[in-house]
């Protein structure tokens, strides 16, 4: 079946929780998405069709975290400098946030994450569609919807263990590598093991009961995956409407 002949084969709807259930499995992140505000799912048009009853993909919207700090660039600051009520009041107003995109593997690689994003934002009928996300960053189907990427800052703590990493001589562009960076950590002779630790011991203070984690490759490795997953944030604006106040 050609993408075209695929793509006319299917219809979105709206849809509720259960299209959500049905396709969870396949989604990288297990927890539910809380304060749902839509669910689309993408299906054939008619039971003749060569799907059958299968779902292809889900879209499900929620309320908007109150603090993206990244929101206050995209925005121009829209929202900042209010007090916390009506700021509350004005994000809930205004935005939605697409918390799940799932289609099912044997649709992917067609283009349907990019239509499933373009043709419902304008049918959430809010000024500002927004999202946060690690694997856009790898397949950017939401910058092909429309939205504009904003690239994540790194917190400071972040910034100083990766230049303590370099002070060791283990650079930025080998911390993908967890068993490549633990063989580095384990051939490190005193005082450097000393101060690598000691940095490390900091980074891990804001991390509850991760920060008694044992030096090993179970630690580096959630180590890494701290410093290398920085969700990017992404934000679409309403051609025909403005942010409203409360």
């Amino acid at each position: 079946m050609s993408v075209c002949s695929l793509h006319s084969k299917l219809e979105i709807v709206e849809s509720d929780a259960s299209a959500y259930k049905r396709l969870a499995a396949y989604h990288y992140r297990e927890e539910r998405p809380v304060a749902v505000k839509a669910v689309f799912a993408l299906r054939p048009k008619t039971s003749r069709a060569m799907l059958g009853s299968t779902l292809a993909g889900v879209i499900v919207y929620c309320a908007p975290n109150p603090r993206v700090e990244l929101r206050t660039v995209a925005t121009n600051g829209a929202f900042a400098e209010l007090d916390k009520q009506t700021q509350l009041a004005l994000i809930n107003r205004n935005i939605r946030c697409i918390a799940r995109l799932i289609i099912e593997p044997r649709f992917r690689g067609v283009g349907l994450a990019t239509r499933l994003v373009r043709e419902t934002m304008p049918r959430m009928e809010v000024p500002i569609i927004e999202a946060l996300g690690v694997m856009p960053q790898v397949n950017p189907f939401l910058e092909r919807a429309g939205m504009q990427a904003f690239a994540p800052r790194m917190p400071l703590a972040h910034v100083q263990l990766v230049e303590a990493f370099s002070a060791v001589d283990i650079e930025d562009d080998e911390l993908i590598a967890p068993e490549a960076v633990q063989e580095k950590i384990d051939a490190l002779g005193w005082p450097a093991i000393d101060f690598l630790e000691t940095r490390i011991a900091q980074f891990m203070k804001s991390h509850g009961t991760r920060r008694a984690m044992s030096p090993g490759l179970e630690r580096t490795r959630y180590i890494l995956n701290k410093l290398t997953q920085r969700p990017a944030y992404y934000i679409w604006f309403h051609p025909d409407l403005e942010v409203t106040m409360p």
